[in-house]
């Protein structure tokens, strides 16, 4: 002990020359930032509603997405073999041909011709597995019996121990429904599914489906999971562009029979399979409000009133009947209800001039209120010229108007975080002015129904675009300016949640959460509910907003710099108590992202509460602390 005690200094003075030499320097105290915070200046409270999100029948939004089938063009719309089919033929050449005699589904259906030979039939690759895991499917099939034996096989490898088979000993003239399930002894992101005739004679395949046997309700366990962790009050749906081309009629009914279209405004076919009944399960199961968009580009008012009716209607109306022969014998009581989107655009199907739109969006008010006079209507809106004429021809016809913006990629770190946060205030100066100038002082709420950071080009391909927590900081920093500005927004959805664009990327066996993602997951949980007035010089954006009850205040802080700093609050009306908890979401590189089946890079973690550190914020991070308020006599 004497001599390490002698030798103490040396040992000091070795380490600092280290330190100096390998970058171990002390960290240099973070930038002090002042904030003042009057508690007393309170605002209207944010509305829930700006965490909706926004789907829509585009990439793998729905399909591959939400929906659990694994199987691409399982109703054959395109012909097996073809250039846009995923189905090959099995088989010598002629051994399948699309045959229009007895169609299934749409227009033709795959049919077999077996020679007895070898196998004949149709297979398609590039299905994911996992092992262990079970998968379920069924098919519909009809021939001659001695085309019979017919085997069903999931291949996940090439060896002879990389099969399953369900072999179906006979066949029938009429469609019946054969079931199967799998259970893999190993993954694969190229699994194969094969349906063959070994006997001779011919065999039509109506369609068949392959889903994860944990689905729910035909939708991914995995992606409702994270669905879960976002907690979106409302989902808005069709679309988008899609809805002014969508006839709802298609997506209901027997899955199985309902018609394939091609994607009225997206590339692909759109198999039908997840329609009203389907959106408005995945709201019930997920706890949050459906806002159902109706089509007034290519559709009329009668298409409009009898979806309505269908949603809304009792089971005595023709539709509400309907309704219920499909399973659902009470009505959903929608309450929301856009009338179209993006009216204003060239790109829309059925575009028209704003002084004909108008009197098309107040016939369809008129008389889907006549029909139910509780709804809530959402009017379409672009700030300028066709905001205007919205609101000088329509504004009784409304209950809020939408609003829509994407922000692109910039060079300069500081200039991307901004960009979405000054359009969210852009907008909410807009309709001030619009509330004095047309409006007599009427507040006519808005709805961002569509916001996000849109690069353009994917960078993650078929998924679509690839986030960076670069993008994350900034819809954190927008939900700092939708706090703001709780006087005009009363709704805002992030588009299109799943794939895209999307909060949620998945692949074919896994799903994970985006940067942005978890920026819309800590302010859900974490940040409070009435905004005060905040006031912030320094590099830092801060707002505070008070707990629903009071007693704590939330600051949420994003900090799009490298350098950490420390804020000092300076409130007028309180005082500030201990620091309850802290939650951040943060990363080391403006450009980290999230990969789907992997640790994420970025993510929402809880930070120690430590007496007497401060109120630290790292570098490139968003945080909540949330904080005892002790308010003055």
């Amino acid at each position: 002990m004497r001599t390490l005690t002698c030798c103490l200094p040396f040992i000091l003075f070795c380490l600092h020359g280290l330190s100096a030499d390998y970058g171990w320097a002390t960290e240099p105290s973070p930038q002090a930032v002042e904030v003042a915070v009057d508690v007393k200046q309170a605002g209207p409270p944010i509305s829930p509603y700006i965490y909706g999100q926004f789907i829509e029948h585009l990439g793998r939004c729905i399909y591959g997405g939400i929906w659990a089938e694994m199987i691409e063009d399982r109703k054959f719309f395109h012909a097996v073999g073809s250039p846009s089919s995923p189905w090959h033929a099995i088989g010598p050449q002629g051994a399948v041909v699309m045959s229009d005699r007895d169609p299934f589904v749409g227009t033709h259906v795959p049919e077999v011709r077996a020679t007895g030979e070898a196998p004949c039939g149709i297979g398609q690759s590039g299905l994911g597995v996992i092992a262990g895991r079970e998968y379920v499917g069924h098919a519909w099939l009809a021939g001659d019996a001695d085309a019979a034996p017919v085997e069903i096989s999931l291949d996940w490898g090439d060896g002879d121990g990389d099969r399953q088979i369900v072999a179906l000993s006979e066949l029938k003239p009429d469609y019946s429904r054969a079931e199967f399930r799998f259970v893999p002894q190993a993954g694969s992101e190229n699994a194969r599914l094969e349906i063959t005739a070994r006997g001779r004679g011919r065999l039509r395949i109506g369609t068949l489906s392959l889903m994860p046997a944990d689905n729910v309700h035909g939708m991914r366990a995995d992606t409702l999971a994270l669905l879960k962790e976002l907690d979106a009050p409302i989902y808005r749906w069709p679309g988008g562009n899609f809805v002014s081309g969508y006839d709802w009629r298609d997506g209901i009914g027997d899955r199985d029979r309902r018609p394939v279209r091609k994607n009225p405004a997206w590339q692909g076919i759109e198999p039908n399979d997840f329609g009203i009944d389907e959106f408005l399960t995945f709201c019930r199961f997920l706890g949050t409000e459906p806002l159902v968009v109706v089509n007034t580009g290519l559709g009329d008012v009668t298409m409009a009133l009898e979806q309505l009716e269908y949603v809304n209607g009792s089971a005595d109306t023709p539709m509400g009947s309907l309704r219920a022969r499909n399973g659902q014998r009470e009505p959903y009581h929608v309450r929301y209800w856009g009338i179209g989107n993006e009216m204003y655009g060239n790109w829309q199907l059925g575009h028209m001039p704003l002084e004909e739109y108008v009197r098309k969006h107040n016939a369809f008010v008129d008389a889907m209120r006549a029909k139910d006079p509780n709804i809530v209507v959402i009017a379409v809106g672009a700030v300028g010229p066709w905001t205007e004429g919205m609101f000088r021809h329509c504004a009784d016809r409304m209950d809020l108007l939408s609003e829509h913006f994407y922000v692109g990629a910039k060079q300069d770190l500081a200039e991307h975080v901004a960009q979405a946060a000054r359009r969210v205030r852009e907008i909410a100066a807009a309709h001030r002015k619009y509330r004095q100038e047309i409006l007599g002082g009427k507040a006519v709420p808005v709805a961002l129904d569509e916001w996000n950071y849109w690069y353009g080009e994917p960078v993650f391909g078929e998924l679509g675009t690839r986030y960076f927590l670069q993008d994350g900081l900034g819809v954190a920093k927008a939900l700092n300016e939708f706090a703001r500005n709780t006087d005009v927004y009363a709704m805002a959805n992030y588009a299109q949640t799943v794939n895209v664009i999307g909060a949620i990327k998945t692949t074919n066996t896994a799903a994970g959460l985006e940067t942005t993602g978890w920026m819309l997951v800590l302010y859900r949980r974490h940040f409070g509910q009435v905004p005060v007035a905040t006031r912030c010089e320094g590099p830092l954006d801060v707002q505070a907003a008070l707990s629903e009850d009071g007693r704590f205040i939330t600051l949420a802080v994003v900090n799009a710099n490298t350098a950490a700093a420390e804020i000092r609050p300076v409130l007028n009306g309180a005082r500030l108590g201990n620091v309850v908890e802290i939650w951040q979401v943060a990363g080391d590189d403006p450009m980290a992202y999230n990969e789907p089946g992997k640790p994420p890079r970025v993510a929402l973690r809880q930070r120690d509460v430590v007496a007497g550190q401060g109120l630290r914020v790292n570098p490139l991070s968003a945080t909540i602390f949330r904080i005892a308020l002790i308010r003055e006599e």
